[in-house]
């Protein structure tokens, strides 16, 4: 066995082959036909194994012996089998089975029907608290935006007053003299100093 096992023939590769066996299968593969005979075994002849006179009858005969008790119980789990699919088929049994089966099925029917209306009340219970939901959103963002909206046009009336109160304070062409002279009457001073709190310190006299 380990011949098959080791390199190529050779001395080298025997030597070597004895020392390290591969573990690989080796590349020749297996002899063919057409190849010649190894040397070793060039004059061999091939016998047939011996055979005690004595013990072979009692082997053949138990032999025997032992295919009739195989075939034996071979035809009658056979026979065992066809019976219960006979029975299965056409009997009692296959009519107890068939008569469940219909049954059963009507029972998964009717709890199929059953699920069905469950599911489906369920669902258009879901669907009217969507509505629900839908039209009370959409209610809350109408108020929403009408609220915006009014906060908008308050702060935009808001605006237009103070621009109006502002506008009373303009200076125009008309009381463009008015203000010269207002002015000119209360002279104010923006020569002055602070100190770290902000306060004013020190204010030049106005000439």
């Amino acid at each position: 066995m380990l011949r098959g096992l080791v390199a190529s023939p050779g001395p080298a590769s025997g030597l070597l082959g004895r020392c390290f066996p591969l573990l690989t299968a080796p590349s020749r593969g297996r002899k063919s036909r057409t190849d010649p005979p190894a040397k070793s075994k060039a004059g061999r002849i091939k016998l047939p194994p011996p055979v005690d006179p004595a013990e072979l009858p009692v082997v053949q005969d138990r032999y025997r012996h032992y295919l009739a008790i195989v075939r034996a119980l071979r035809m009658e789990f056979r026979h065992e089998l066809f019976q219960r699919r006979y029975a299965e088929k056409y009997g009692d049994l296959g009519r107890q089975r068939k008569e469940a089966a219909i049954e059963e099925h009507r029972q998964l029917m009717a709890f199929n029907d059953a699920e069905n209306r469950c599911l489906q009340l369920r669902r258009e219970e879901r669907l009217r608290r969507e509505e629900v939901e839908a039209a009370e959103q959409k209610l809350r963002g109408a108020q929403s935006r009408a609220s915006r909206l009014e906060e908008l046009l308050k702060k935009r009336e808001k605006e237009v007053l103070q621009l109006q109160e502002d506008a009373k304070e303009f200076v125009t062409l008309d009381n463009l003299d008015e203000k010269i002279e207002a002015c000119l009457d209360s002279p104010r001073n923006y020569n002055f100093a602070i100190d770290k709190d902000g306060r004013v310190a020190k204010r030049s006299v106005v000439s």
